[in-house]
C-alpha cells in the first residue's frame, strides 16, 4: 500500500529535492536536478524500484519537525531501550549533490535498520555495486549505472544480497565517538557523474551549519507575513526550495505522476517551469521582501524565451530547455496503482492565452517596486504583447490545460486584457516606449468582448467559456488582476454560483465539474487547494471575514504536520492527492493570508473598482 502523501517531508538543496516518509524511507529523489531521472523511485512503484530506508528497530516516531525556518528535518525515534534523533538535510551551497542522515542517541541505546535499494533511471537500471576505500582507508560503497553513480559513506556499511543492501547501526547515549557503541553515526550519500572520480567525503558539521544558516537568513528576510505567519513563512520557503539556485527556474512541484484521483490516469509531470506558476511565485516573493529571486527569474525568462517569439512555450525545463516530450514508464505501477506514470509534459505543445498576461503582471509588479528595466527586459515585454496581438482571435486550452477542444475561455481573455493593460501602464506611468494607442484599443476591445460574451445575463454570472453556461474557479482571479472589483454585483453573483456548484460538502472548491467539461481525460478529480484559497481571498476582500476565516482553517487543515500542501485533497478519505509539494497551492495560501491580514493582494496595476460598466 502506498504511503499517504501527507506522511512525506520535503528536502531541497536548491537544485533538486527528495521526499522522505515519516517512517524513514526516502522514496523519491532525482539528482542532480528536479527534472533529472530519479534515483529513488519507490514513490511511483514499490521498494524494488529503489529507496533508502532508515528506521529504529521496533521503534515509533515520537516527533518530527523542521528546524525553524529551514529545510533541515529532525525525527525523534522511541526504541525499546532508548530514544534517538535523525537529522536529515541536503547541503546547500556546496556545488555537490549529497543527502545526509545523522543518527544521534538521546537516551539509552537504539538500533537502526537500514535498507538501500539503488536503481538509476526511474527505477529501471540495476547498478554495479562495489566496496572501495577512501584515501584515508575508510570503506565506502559505490554504485554505477550508465552515466550516473553514487557513493555511500557511513559506519558499518550495509551488505548486499539480491540487489538490496541491508545493515544495522547502533547508537548509545553513553557511547564513544567511534566504535560499535557510538553516540552518533553519519550516513552520507553523494551523487556524481560515473566518468569522474569518486568525490571526497564531506564535513557534516560544517555543511549542516552552513545549510541551517542559509535557510535561517533567507527566512529572516520575509516581510508582511501576517496572522498566518508560520504557514506563510513555510510556503515562502517551499517556493524558494522549488527554485533552481543557478538558473532561477521555478518548478511547479518536486514530483511527477502523483495522481489527482487515486487509481486514475490524471497523472502529470510537474518538475518543469511553467511561466504562469513562476510568474505568480515571483509576485508572492516580491510582496514579502524577496526581490533578488524575482530578478533572477526575470533573467531566466529572458534566456528561456530568447529567439523568435512565435516559438513561445507555456513551460520550459529548469534551464530553459524546450524539448519536454511526454512519455510513459510502463515498468512503474504508479502511486496507489495510478497509471500511467508520465515523464515530460504534453502541455508544452498547448497554446494557453492567459500566460502572457500572468508574465506581464508579474514584470509590472517588479517594475512597480523600482527595479529598472534593461534593454532586453522591456523589449521582451513588447514582443510578448506582439505575440498576444497576433493570437488575439485564437482559441486556447486554458489555465487548466484542457486536452479536449479549444475554447475562448473567459479567464484567458481577461488575462489577455491584463497583458495589454500592463503595456499601457508601462508607457503612461513609467515612460516606456510602445504603440500605446493601439494597445489601449485592444485592451478596451477585449473588455467589451468579455462583458458581452463571458458574462451570461440569464445566469447573472461570468462563465467558464464563451457560449457556455458552466462556472469555473479560475473566474475567482478576475478581480485579482483588476478587471472587476471583488464586490462588483456581477462578481458576487459569480461567486454565489461557484459556492453552489463547485464547493463540496466540506466547503472545498473544485476547479470545474469534470463530468460537464470536455477536458479530454477520463475520470474525475478532487477539490483544488489553490481554488479554495482564492475563495478565502474573495471572502476576505468583500467583508465576509467569518466565512474567510472558517474556510482558511479548513484548507490549512488539508496540509500535513510540516505545513506542506499537495495540489488537491480528497475530503472523503482525508488524503492529499496530486503532485507534492505544489507551488500553486502554497502561493495561493500566501495571497489568502495577505487578504485576511488586511493587505490587498491584488497583483494587477489597475484599480478594479473603477470598472463598473
Amino acid at each position: 500500500m502506498s504511503t499517504p502523501i501527507r506522511d512525506y517531508a520535503f528536502l531541497s538543496d536548491l537544485h533538486s529535492g527528495l521526499l522522505v516518509s515519516r517512517h524513514g524511507s526516502i522514496d523519491w529523489l532525482a539528482f542532480p536536478r528536479f527534472d533529472s531521472p530519479s534515483l529513488f523511485s519507490a514513490l511511483l512503484g514499490d521498494p524494488d524500484h529503489s529507496r533508502w530506508l532508515l528506521h529504529a528497530v521496533d521503534g515509533t516516531v515520537k516527533e518530527r519537525r523542521y528546524l525553524p525556518g529551514t529545510f533541515v528535518l529532525e525525527t525523534v525515534w522511541q526504541g525499546p531501550t532508548g530514544t534517538a534523533r535523525v537529522t536529515e538535510f541536503m547541503p546547500v551551497g556546496t556545488g555537490r549533490a549529497d543527502v545526509v542522515r545523522r543518527i544521534e542517541a538521546l537516551s539509552g541505546t537504539v538500533e537502526f535498520a537500514e535498507e538501500l535499494v539503488i536503481r538509476f533511471g526511474y527505477g529501471d537500471t540495476v547498478p554495479w555495486v562495489r566496496r572501495v576505500s577512501d584515501p584515508g582507508g575508510a570503506p565506502a560503497l559505490v554504485a554505477i549505472g550508465g552515466p550516473e553513480a553514487v557513493v555511500l559513506r557511513q559506519p558499518d556499511l550495509p551488505t548486499g544480497s539480491d540487489h538490496h543492501h541491508r545493515g544495522r547501526l547502533r547508537v548509545s547515549a553513553t557511547g564513544s565517538a567511534v566504535g560499535p557503541e557510538r553516540r552518533q553515526a553519519d550516513l552520507v550519500l553523494s551523487w556524481f557523474r560515473s566518468h569522474l572520480s569518486v568525490p571526497g567525503p564531506i564535513d557534516v558539521d560544517v555543511d549542516l551549519a552552513r545549510t541551517i544558516d542559509y535557510w535561517e537568513r533567507w527566512t529572516e528576510q520575509a516581510t508582511n507575513t501576517g496572522g498566518h505567519d508560520a504557514f506563510v513563512r513555510r510556503s515562502l520557503l517551499v517556493l524558494r526550495a522549488l527554485t533552481h539556485e543557478a538558473t532561477g527556474g521555478i518548478v511547479a512541484a518536486a514530483t511527477t505522476s502523483l495522481p489527482e484521483s487515486l487509481g486514475g490516469e490524471r497523472n502529470w509531470d510537474y518538475r518543469f517551469c511553467w511561466l504562469r506558476d513562476a510568474a505568480l511565485t515571483l509576485e508572492s516573493m516580491l510582496d514579502h521582501g524577496h526581490a533578488d529571486e524575482a530578478l533572477q527569474w526575470r533573467n531566466w525568462l529572458l534566456r528561456a524565451v530568447a529567439g523568435d517569439i512565435e516559438d513561445l512555450q507555456i513551460v520550459y525545463g529548469v534551464a530553459g530547455e524546450r524539448e519536454l516530450s511526454e512519455r510513459e514508464l510502463p515498468h512503474l505501477a504508479g502511486y496507489a496503482s495510478s497509471r500511467p506514470v508520465r515523464i515530460g509534459n504534453g502541455a508544452v505543445e498547448q497554446y494557453q492565452a492567459d500566460v502572457v498576461g500572468e508574465v506581464m503582471v508579474a514584470l509590472g509588479k517588479l517594475r512597480g517596486i523600482g527595479v529598472a528595466e534593461d534593454e532586453f527586459s522591456w523589449s521582451l515585454q513588447r514582443e510578448l504583447l506582439r505575440f498576444a496581438e497576433q493570437n488575439l482571435e485564437r482559441k486556447d486550452q486554458g489555465l487548466w490545460e484542457m486536452r479536449g477542444d479549444d475554447h475562448w475561455f473567459t479567464h484567458s481573455r481577461v488575462m489577455m486584457w491584463a497583458a495589454f493593460d500592463q503595456g499601457v501602464r508601462a508607457v503612461r506611468e513609467h515612460a516606456m516606449t510602445g504603440p500605446v494607442a493601439r494597445w489601449e484599443r485592444i485592451r478596451d476591445g477585449l473588455r467589451a468582448e468579455i462583458l458581452d460574451h463571458g458574462f451570461d445575463d440569464r445566469a447573472g454570472s461570468f462563465v467558464q467559456a464563451y457560449g457556455g453556461t458552466e462556472v469555473d474557479a479560475s473566474l475567482l482571479q478576475l478581480p485579482q488582476v483588476g478587471f472587476i472589483a471583488y464586490d462588483d454585483p456581477r462578481m458576487l453573483a459569480t461567486v454565489a454560483r461557484i459556492e453552489q456548484e463547485l464547493r463540496d460538502g466540506k466547503g472545498l472548491v473544485l476547479r470545474y465539474r469534470t463530468e460537464r467539461s470536455d477536458d479530454g481525460v477520463r475520470g474525475g478529480e478532487h477539490p483544488f487547494l489553490a481554488c479554495s484559497f482564492w475563495l478565502v481571498e474573495q471572502f476576505a476582500m468583500t467583508g465576509r471575514r467569518d466565512d474567510a476565516v472558517a474556510l482558511m482553517d479548513t484548507v490549512t487543515g488539508c496540509g500535513n504536520d510540516l505545513m506542506l500542501f499537495s495540489e488537491e485533497f480528497d475530503p472523503d478519505s482525508g488524503r492529499m492527492v496530486g503532485n507534492f509539494p505544489q507551488a500553486f497551492s502554497h502561493l495561493a495560501l500566501i495571497r489568502a493570508s495577505d487578504a485576511l491580514g488586511g493587505h490587498d493582494p491584488n497583483r494587477g496595476r489597475s484599480d478594479g473598482r473603477r470598472h463598473r460598466r
